[in-house]
């Protein structure tokens, strides 16, 4: 009997159990003004739900479809310095931990959060970790198939603003330049970015302009105070020459700006372009000048009254025919000193 009694205990308990799991698992009922609400729109409850799990799924910002996971390394930077860890003259394999690329905090970084690490520049590289054939990868190199638009095209997916608006105009596109070509990102520094070894870069290329700064008179690039970015923007202008201003004589202003003026007395030359008169990269006459004086103000100036045309050694200063001091040193200047214009208020003609 006292078995029974506990039976039937444990009966009614497990049965109040199962009441209030069965109650509890009910949804709330909701209060007769929201119940009446929902009911009156459910189309809008439905929509509302539904921006809310779509703002919740969509991603920040749309992007590229990827290959197939199956294309990608399955370790990433792992496999490539596997093999990559080499150091030579143009590459280091640990150099490019020392730069922008791989910052582990920066979203937009190849080694950031999400990033594809190697992959995002070079792509897929499964097949060439397996393979271990150049052509399986696009190596960024010159000689490595792909067109100059191939190899630039993983730095321009991110590089897009800033001086690099004009890069799909500039002379350098066209002239089917990569930006791999310049910049080496496998190195401690890039050289081109380096004002000393940027010169070394460009000049690669423009040969002509190296035997300029060789020569007496130039800037001084071949000492590194200056580089050819000082003046020009490899990646594009809308100006002559790649300046970076918009007209040459604005890009001179940018050091010489003392020549801007304006001033009480002006040479007209001056205001119109620079190189009038001088040249930029190199001369062998004094102050970058493209002829020597008086040849060189006679372009424009009649040579009337100045007797600054020597036929003979008599001609010169001290020969017997009473030489010219206008066709020894500065020739004009001799007198004209201020030619880019003066101040003076008697320096009509340049003399003070």
């Amino acid at each position: 009997m006292r078995a029974a009694r506990v039976s039937i205990r444990t009966l009614l308990a497990l049965a109040g159990l199962v009441a209030w799991a069965s109650v509890s698992a009910q949804p709330a009922t909701p209060s007769a003004p929201a119940a009446s609400a929902a009911a009156a729109s459910p189309v809008a409850a439905g929509a509302s739900a539904a921006a809310v799990d779509a703002e919740a799924s969509a991603p920040a910002k749309p992007r590229k479809p990827l290959p197939p996971r199956t294309q990608y390394s399955d370790e990433g930077a792992d496999t490539c310095l596997g093999c990559h860890d080499d150091v030579t003259a143009t590459y280091n394999g640990a150099a490019l931990f020392k730069g922008k690329h791989a910052h582990r905090n920066d979203k937009r970084a190849p080694f950031g959060p999400g990033g594809m690490q190697c992959e995002a520049c070079h792509g897929p590289g499964a097949t060439h970790a397996q393979g271990k054939k150049a052509a399986q990868i696009n190596s960024l190199k010159a000689d490595s198939g792909a067109t100059p638009q191939e190899r630039s095209a993983p730095c321009l997916a991110c590089h897009q603003s800033g001086a690099r608006v004009a890069w799909h105009a500039s002379a350098h596109e066209r002239g089917n330049v990569a930006c791999s070509d310049c910049h080496k990102m496998h190195q401690d520094r890039d050289p081109v970015l380096v004002k000393g070894s940027e010169p070394d870069v460009c000049l690669t290329c423009h040969r002509p302009k190296r035997a300029d700064f060789q020569k007496p008179s130039t800037h001084p690039v071949r000492f590194g105070l200056m580089g050819c970015s000082d003046c020009h923007s490899a990646h594009g202008s809308t100006t002559v020459a790649m300046l970076n201003k918009p007209t040459l004589n604005q890009t001179c202003y940018s050091c010489h700006a003392e020549k801007r003026g304006p001033l009480l007395w002006e040479h007209q030359p001056v205001t119109e372009d620079c190189s009038l008169c001088h040249t930029a990269h190199g001369s062998v006459r004094n102050a970058l000048l493209n002829k020597s004086p008086p040849l060189l103000c006679q372009q424009c100036h009649a040579p009337a009254g100045h007797p600054s045309f020597g036929l003979t050694s008599k001609s010169l200063p001290g020969g017997g025919a009473g030489g010219s001091i206008y066709l020894v040193a500065g020739g004009c200047t001799n007198c004209h000193s201020q030619v880019h214009g003066s101040n003076h208020p008697a320096g009509a003609k340049l003399m003070r």
